[in-house]
């Protein structure tokens, strides 16, 4: 018997293009290092869960399992960090309640369908380049991010869309 395929995915903030561009704009006003590698802008997001290798028999069930938001969430990035596996992240000093809400919402459902979610505390944010020590952050005005919405995500060479929730 052969092992089941499974697919790589996540569940993220999806950004609309006006966010993608702000996005974009707090990349590239950055001097970065060499070494950095960038995060292209189609694969821009805000992670809310990371489910890895997912049986690809439990996709159908997992779609219909995930919920649509109760709340639309504000979100200011407005925060840029290298974490110290020298990943370039754009944060938020203050994690918006709605945010949290709908992050134990998602985890409520993975845990409905047997899949796992992350025990660490969640640190919402957006990867903009990775190989990023060294980087000194200029820092821009706050990006406001307003959304209703999320994706579930694939991830295999390049990130990819499923569906979206909202």
């Amino acid at each position: 018997m052969s092992p089941e395929l499974t697919l790589r995915l996540f569940l993220a903030l999806w950004p609309d293009d006006d966010t993608r561009a702000a996005l974009l704009a707090w990349q590239q006003a950055q001097t970065w290092p060499a070494s950095a590698r960038l995060t292209r802008p189609d694969d821009l997001h805000l992670t809310l869960h990371f489910m890895g290798a997912v049986p690809q028999s439990a996709l159908a069930g997992l779609k219909q399992a995930l919920p649509t938001p109760e709340a639309t969430v504000n979100l200011s990035l407005d925060r840029l960090d290298v974490w110290p596996n020298d990943v370039a992240v754009l944060c938020s000093t203050v994690t918006p309640p709605a945010l949290l809400a709908l992050h134990r919402q998602l985890a409520d459902a993975l845990r409905q369908c047997d899949l796992p979610v992350e025990s660490r505390p969640y640190q919402p944010h957006v990867t903009l380049a990775r190989r990023a020590r060294g980087l000194q952050p200029h820092a821009l005005p706050a990006l406001h991010w307003t959304t209703r919405h999320y994706a579930l995500v694939h991830s295999s060479r390049g990130y990819h869309p499923l569906q979206h929730y909202g």
